[in-house]
């Protein structure tokens, strides 16, 4: 099995960027998706304890820890638990700047203002100089909100952020929408919740810089892959049209499981005409685009933009036969509804088991999944030639799930959180001695 570009006139601009970083499974659009990607080391060798003890990498790799839960930060407030969903932004000078999700639900808000005094999830932001390898400084950016999981970095140089739970409109405080932290704020924002990108169990989202449309996955058993188009890509809080994806010609249609032999999926988009109604139904907005016969996801997750292919790559942890994972990309194409794909689907547990968050390497379009399955996480990642390998594990037990991979934009440091007890690392490399 091999991975290649999307046929010609699939895509609705240059497909490759002179590189042959692009992702598309040749085994599914031929219809014997049976195999799979090889597994194998990246390019990097096994892995073997880093200087420092705490991670397993690839010989050549260091990694710096900081930001852990408890930890004081810039603002004298201590570093809120449960890290989740990041993106690194450009601070000039090798300077990044990390906004960081904390997927904690009820208790007292870390910070003010805060959105619902009695909610605990939140972001940190925290700038890092990359050529010292440091923590300059932290502060909390967001909070009063409920389990932020996972999000997605905006063209603007802001950080979408999502809760993953849902309350009725009614509630004193109604929770499940998404927020937005801009990078370069320098203290706590204003937490303002963007209702006409829905109310429902969020997870992630990505944005499509050509067009400013945003990508939303939605975190249950049956679940939906979201649009917004917005009224002004600059601002979000103006309103827009919330849509569902739909697989053109076949209503209803289940991507969960039996997808080995479907290949390229053209699809369209179904407008949700009510994106935040009063219901106490966590699935209403989903049944809105299912009436309409959107198609169904498992679980979906982590999302991310590909700027090497002008499309999202969108998880979803529990689909396929064995419940083990799915990886797809969705590609835009002119004006019609775009193209579906399945990329990769997990039939062994012990080769990917319940990837979550994603991320895209800049520098070879080379997918990192952080897994959070039931046994022995990874932090894995899948070349653009098809191969599968184990990157980073922690040195020793620990069943937390691997969270916010995120590259700096020079693709010279990979950030990633372990959630519990609550730890980001900046691991750095031979990166260009392999498939990341």
């Amino acid at each position: 099995m091999s991975f290649e570009p999307i046929p010609s006139g699939v895509g609705r601009r240059t497909f490759l960027r002179g590189t042959g970083a692009a992702i598309a499974l040749t085994a599914l659009m031929a219809g014997t998706a049976q195999a799979q990607p090889r597994r194998g080391t990246g390019g990097y060798g096994p892995l073997q304890p880093a200087p420092g003890g705490e991670l397993l990498l690839p010989a050549g790799f260091t990694y710096v820890a900081f930001g852990r839960t408890g930890e004081l930060m810039s603002d004298g407030r201590p570093t809120p638990g449960s890290h989740d969903g990041m993106a690194a932004f450009d601070a000039g000078e090798g300077m990044v700047r990390l906004v960081r999700n904390h997927e904690r639900g009820a208790g007292p808000a870390f910070t003010t203002p805060s959105y619902d005094p009695v909610a605990a999830g939140g972001t940190t932001t925290l700038l890092f100089d990359t050529a010292a390898m440091a923590l300059v400084s932290s502060f909390g950016s967001l909070s009063g909100t409920i389990r932020n999981c996972a999000g997605g970095p905006t063209p603007a140089g802001s950080w979408l952020t999502c809760e993953e739970t849902f309350t009725p409109r009614t509630a004193a405080t109604p929770h499940g929408y998404v927020f937005e932290v801009p990078a370069a704020a320098d203290g706590p924002v204003t937490p303002v919740p963007l209702t006409a990108m829905g109310r429902f169990v969020h997870e992630a989202v990505c944005v499509d810089p050509a067009t400013g449309i945003v990508y939303e996955t939605e975190d249950q058993g049956t679940s939906g892959l979201y649009r917004f188009v917005p009224a002004d890509r600059d601002d979000l809080a103006a309103g827009g049209v919330l849509e569902m994806l739909a697989v053109k010609d076949r209503p209803l249609y289940d991507t969960r499981t039996g997808q080995r032999t479907n290949g390229v999926l053209p699809v369209e988009w179904v407008r949700i005409d009510d994106p935040d109604p009063d219901s106490s139904d966590a699935l209403a907005v989903f049944n809105q685009g299912r009436a309409k016969g959107g198609a169904v996801f498992a679980r979906l997750e982590g999302a991310w933009w590909s700027e090497a292919d002008d499309s999202a790559y969108i998880v979803s942890t529990s689909g396929g036969d064995i419940g083990a994972g799915q990886v797809f990309r969705y590609t835009p194409r002119g004006n019609s509804g775009g193209v579906l794909q399945l990329v990769y689907e997990s039939r062994d547990r012990a080769v990917l088991e319940s990837p979550d968050n994603i991320t895209v390497s800049p520098r070879t379009g080379g997918l990192v999944l952080c897994e959070d399955g039931g046994g022995k996480d990874f932090v894995r990642g899948l070349s653009t030639d098809g191969e599968i390998f184990p990157f980073c594990e922690l040195n020793g037990p620990n069943g937390s799930e691997w969270a916010g991979a995120t590259f700096s934009p020079d693709s010279r440091v990979l950030f990633v959180n372990q959630q519990s007890p609550g730890t980001t690392y900046a691991i750095t490399g031979p990166w260009e001695q392999g498939a990341l």
